[in-house]
């Protein structure tokens, strides 16, 4: 995009080049600490000088460059709310980055979203084709984006950011085409209903990071690390890399991670998760744990239901795996009464330790199955 920046008004938001009385705005967004942590290309400290430099120089090379740099502003009364912007275009491919930031005060409107779709739909009818979306694991705000913006996963750029003190990052990327229909993306893993599943003696919540602990108390049991594949035990540092990958997980598709909490007393008994086998064939395996203290009490059981019911309901499963170590009998019988039935014994299936293989007892359930 070269010649004039043109004002781009649609979806309740305006897009307009930056202007000298957006500098003191300019440090209020990008000096915050979640525009600092998630944008590694801005100034750090972000100060007016830096605003100003963006207002006079930063943005105009971006135009002349055949990107575009706009201002998020109010059409109520055009006082700045962040920045939308295109950027390393490949014109050969028809192609560019998409990227946005928001005021704090802004945040939590669906403005980013409206940006973005705005800007999408002027970049397609200037002629570009494909837009790619860079997010980090951890920024799930901006992942949110992306998928009400329309745009679909399609996996992960390992090391492909660089961060301020010169280390590398892994990004996701979100890929909206031209030809794509409009409106938000179709998950396969949608959220939960009311944030929870429950049947009021258990309750089902997405894991987080304030989970670590709890998530790391359990999984580094030795009953629990024996019935893995490979049995060993997870690190501290790698339990809490997942907490904090959770919601990411969820929203790439990979994995609905939950927390299975006692109703009454909000105290965290164990986890339980449903991952995808097979998406085009509407497959997908579910995985439970509990803490000592709180197994024989049937709390596996319901929250397998709830799990169940979820996966074929929202989410709209057709079919439902799990596997057990083959000795593992009280996982065998919380999933036999669920309704899971017993489909085979995979011989030598999962890794163990030290070369050897082990044995997986597969059991399924369809929802005919459900009573």
């Amino acid at each position: 995009m070269t010649g004039t920046p043109p004002v781009v008004e649609a979806h309740g938001v305006r897009l307009r080049p930056f202007r000298a009385d957006d500098i003191a705005d300019l440090v209020d967004g990008c000096a915050d600490p979640l525009s600092q942590r998630f944008v590694s290309t801005m100034p750090s400290p972000y100060t007016e000088v830096d605003a100003r430099w963006w207002v006079e120089a930063g943005a105009p090379a971006v135009w002349a460059g055949g990107g575009a740099a706009y201002a998020i502003a109010d059409p109520a009364t055009d006082r700045l709310l962040g920045g939308a912007g295109l950027s390393n275009p490949v014109p050969a491919r028809s192609q560019a980055d998409i990227g946005y930031w928001l005021r704090p005060a802004a945040r939590g409107r669906g403005l980013a979203t409206a940006a973005t779709r705005a800007l999408s739909e002027h970049a397609f009818a200037a002629g570009t084709v494909r837009l790619e979306l860079q997010t980090e694991p951890e920024n799930a705000a901006s992942q949110r984006v992306a998928l009400a913006a329309g745009f679909r996963y399609e996996g992960l750029r390992r090391s492909a950011g660089q961060r301020r003190d010169g280390g590398r990052h892994d990004l996701l990327t979100w890929v909206r085409l031209a030809g794509d229909p409009p409106g938000p993306t179709p998950r396969l893993l949608p959220d939960l209903p009311d944030g929870v599943l429950t049947d009021e003696v258990v309750t089902l919540r997405r894991r987080g990071p304030d989970d670590a602990e709890m998530m790391y108390a359990l999984h580094s049991r030795p009953e629990t690390v024996a019935n893995q594949a490979p049995p060993v035990p997870p690190t501290p540092e790698s339990i809490a890399r997942r907490c904090r990958l959770a919601e990411s997980a969820w929203l790439t598709g990979d994995l609905a991670g939950l927390l299975i909490i006692d109703a009454t007393t909000g105290e965290r008994a164990g986890s339980c998760g449903l991952s995808y086998t097979d998406v085009a064939a509407g497959e997908a395996s579910v995985g439970y744990a509990l803490l000592p203290e709180w197994r024989g009490r049937g709390y596996a059981t319901r929250a397998l239901r709830l799990l169940v019911d979820w996966a074929f309901g929202s989410v709209g499963v057709a079919r439902l795996t799990a596997g057990t170590v083959p000795d593992n009998t009280a996982s065998n019988r919380v999933l036999e009464r669920v309704g899971f039935q017993r489909e085979g014994l995979q011989r030598g299936r999962l890794p163990g330790l030290d070369g050897t293989r082990v044995d997986d007892l597969t059991f399924a359930l369809l929802p005919a199955d459900v009573g």
